[in-house]
C-alpha cells in the first residue's frame, strides 16, 4: 500500500508535523501536531483523521494536539510514561520557556503506548518503538521503511538531554540498542530539521 507522508513546519521551534495520509480513503494520522497548527488544521479540513500520535509530550510537538482532536474528533496516543505530561508545564517544558508561548497544556491522551506495540492504522502497521534519552516516554513509530523518531535521532545528531527526565545513558541505549540496529535504509523523519536514513547516521553521527 502507498501512503502520502507530508511534513508541516510549525511554531517557533520549527517542529516538523507529519501528515500521514491514504489518498484512497481520504483517512489519515497526525504525529505531532505542534505549535501555531493553523497550517496544518486547514491541511486536514477535508480529512478523516484516525489518530493523533505523540513521540513525546514536550510542549513543541503536542501543543496544538487539542486543537485537531477537537477539530477531528479523533484520539491522542502517548506513551504512559509522560501520561502527566500534557497537563503539567513543567514536565512538559512549556513553563521554562515562557516567551516561547507558555504554560501550555492539553487534555490527557485516550491511549497509551508501550514498545513493541503494532497500531493498526490506514490499513497498515506502526510499531511503536520506546527509545527513552530525550525524555522517558519518546518513542518512535516504525512504518515499513520510515520512522517516525521525534527528537531522539536528528541528521548527525540527537535530542538534548537536559531537560526534565532526560538522560544520556538511556539515549546512548536506545540508540545502540534500538535505532541503530534497524536496516541502512530506514528513513528517519526527525522532530526537527531535515530526513536522513539510519545508514547514514550509523557512519557519521558523532553519537554513533
Amino acid at each position: 500500500m502507498t501512503l502520502q507522508i507530508e511534513t508541516l513546519v510549525l511554531g517557533p521551534l520549527q517542529t516538523n508535523a507529519y501528515l500521514v495520509k491514504d489518498p484512497e480513503t481520504n483517512r489519515a494520522v497526525v504525529i505531532d501536531p505542534g505549535m501555531k497548527p493553523g497550517a496544518l488544521l486547514k491541511r486536514i479540513e477535508s480529512l478523516d483523521v484516525d489518530a493523533i500520535l505523540l513521540t513525546h509530550a514536550h510542549f513543541d510537538h503536542m501543543a496544538g494536539v487539542d486543537e485537531v482532536r477537537d477539530a477531528k474528533q479523533c484520539p491522542v496516543y502517548l506513551h504512559g510514561l509522560e501520561s502527566e505530561w500534557m497537563t503539567d508545564p513543567k514536565k512538559n517544558g512549556s513553563a521554562r520557556w515562557p516567551g516561547v508561548g507558555g504554560p501550555i497544556t492539553a487534555r490527557p491522551a485516550e491511549y497509551e503506548l508501550a514498545d513493541g506495540q503494532t497500531l493498526k492504522l490506514l490499513g497498515g502497521e506502526f510499531r511503536v518503538l520506546h527509545t527513552p534519552g530525550h525524555s522517558p516516554g519518546s518513542v518512535g513509530f516504525l512504518w515499513q521503511d520510515k520512522l517516525f523518531g521525534g527528537d531522539t535521532l536528528f541528521r548527525l545528531g540527537v535530542g538534548r538531554t537536559d531537560l526534565y527526565g532526560g538522560s544520556d545513558r538511556e539515549l546512548h541505549d536506545s540508540l545502540h540498542g534500538k535505532l541503530f540496529k534497524l536496516a541502512d535504509d530506514v528513513q528517519v523523519l526527525p522532530g526537527h530539521g531535515p530526513r536522513t536514513t539510519i545508514g547514514y547516521e550509523r557512519a557519521n553521527n558523532p553519537y554513533a
